[in-house]
Order: C-alpha cells, then structure tokens, then sequence
C-alpha cells in the first residue's frame, strides 16, 4: 500500500524536478531541434521535451503510467502542434510495420522491462531509412568502480524509481537490434551523481 501510493504520488513529482536538470535540459534540446515531421515518443513522461520540437506536426505521446501522464497536461495545452496520448508499452507498440519517420527516446530505456524487446518493436515499426533519436543514462564502460556500483545499486535503484536500470549498454542493445548509428556522443552531465551521470546521446536509423 505505501509502496504503491508512493508510486502514484511521490515518484512522478520527484520524476519531473529530476529530469529538469539544466544540463538534461541541454541534452534534450540538442537532441529534438533537429527533428521534423510526426514522431513517437517511448516514454513521454510529463512532457518536458514539447518545448524542443520546433518542425514537428504531431506527437504521438506513448505513456503506460497515467499518474505521471497527468503532469503533462499544462504542457500539451500550451503545444502549438496536436499531441496524441498512446497508453501503451514500448515492447507492444501499435503502429503498422515500416510507418514511422521518427521515433524519440529520452531517458526511458533504463526503465522498460524488456529493453530487447522494445528495440525490436521500435525497429519494426519504423520505415526503412527511418531514424531513432535518444538520449540515455548508461552503463560507464570507462571506470570500473563505477561500472560496479551500478551493479550493485540497480535492484535498488529499479524498486524506488520505476524500474530504472543504473547498467544498460545501449549501444550494444542497438547494434544487437539491427540499427546502424549515425551519431553517438558520450557526456557526463553535470548536476548528476556519478553512478548516473555518463549519458549517450545518439541517433540510429532503419537500413533501407
């Protein structure tokens, strides 16, 4: 019972002041600017990234948790383009095989149960030459220490916030997938403890 209403009341508030991090705001907005047309977004949260499309028609909004979709409400009214709520899973997406242009992740992948599984989804419903556009906190290949405390930490981590994984290699999990990369840049953002701090900020497409 208390886990639950901390899922539902807590979590979500603590979600959005979190990913309002200055330097996740940078992250977001050198990701999105360049994006046009329609897009799914994996994980849209409470709607921080509206402000940063700036040549997208339309945004189909997949969100599984509707307590946290709530907090998006002001945003999606205050959007100049139209925002279509999707209450669905990443590992079940239901659009049509080769439909989609663009498909946006920002820090969603840690937290979905069956990563392989969504990456898959993902793939298939994007068209041939079609891009995926993300951005994740990941595992830190380069320190060790670190690498281990992420480990360590990350069936805690899962319990308190949603599912997140502290240890995901993405990039793998996207070569594994089929995706060829386009762009891959790994920063530390500032603001963010150390166990969580190496982000990957990339975009991959569909071959043709």
């Amino acid at each position: 019972m208390l886990y639950k209403f901390y899922q539902q009341h807590i979590f979500p508030h603590l979600l959005n002041q979190v990913m309002q991090t200055p330097s996740l705001m940078d992250l977001r907005r050198e990701l999105l600017l360049p994006i046009t047309g329609e897009v799914l977004e994996i994980g849209f949260g409470t709607g921080l990234n509206l402000p940063f499309y700036q040549a997208v028609d339309k945004v189909y909004a997949l969100e599984p948790n509707p307590d946290i979709f709530k907090l998006a409400e002001q945003r999606i009214s205050q959007s100049p383009f139209a925002v279509e709520q999707i209450q669905a899973r990443a590992e079940a997406l239901p659009f049509a095989e080769n439909s989609l242009e663009n498909i946006v992740s920002t820090w969603t992948l840690c937290s979905i149960p069956d990563l392989h599984q969504s990456l898959h989804e993902i793939y298939r419903v994007l068209k041939p030459g079609g891009h995926f556009h993300l951005v994740e906190h990941v595992l830190n290949r380069e320190h060790l220490n670190i690498q281990r405390l992420q480990h360590l930490l990350t069936p805690i981590q899962k319990k308190v916030a949603d599912g997140c994984h502290l240890n995901r290699d993405i990039e793998t999990a996207l070569l594994e997938a089929g995706f060829e990369l386009d762009e891959v840049h790994y920063i530390d953002a500032e603001g963010i403890p150390k166990i969580g701090q190496r982000m990957l900020l990339a975009r991959a497409h569909k071959p043709l």
